[in-house]
């Protein structure tokens, strides 16, 4: 089995930062963990970030300049820095991972950005 664990969310108010952090454990061989999601109350889960095991990285529109994204390879992690935080950031975060064609989900880190 695979266990995506997230951490790091929390309460914060405008233009403050949080950093996520996702660990994958159990059957981790070859699993690529490596982007985020978030999902609104009432929305959609909707891509934040993606990043390549090469390092290359893939940023929403919305998120561009204010969060960044990295890797740990040798510890299955992957880190999302967000600043400048702005209410509309409000959401549940998922760190995702992947591995010959299916998806794993984390079980999610509630971020509340206060204006």
């Amino acid at each position: 089995q695979v266990q995506l664990v997230e951490s790091g969310g929390g309460l914060v108010q405008a233009g403050g930062s949080l950093r996520l952090s996702c660990a994958a454990s159990g059957d981790t061989f070859r699993l690529n963990v490596n982007g985020w999601y978030r999902q609104a109350p009432g929305m959609q889960r909707e891509f934040v970030a993606l990043i390549s095991t090469d390092g290359d990285t893939n940023y929403a529109d919305s998120v561009k300049g204010r969060f960044a994204i990295s890797r740990d390879n040798a510890k299955n992690a992957v880190y999302l820095q967000m600043n400048r935080l702005k209410p509309d950031d409000t959401a549940v975060y998922f760190c995702s991972a992947d591995r010959w064609g299916r998806r794993y989900w984390g079980q999610g880190t509630q971020v509340t950005v206060g204006s």
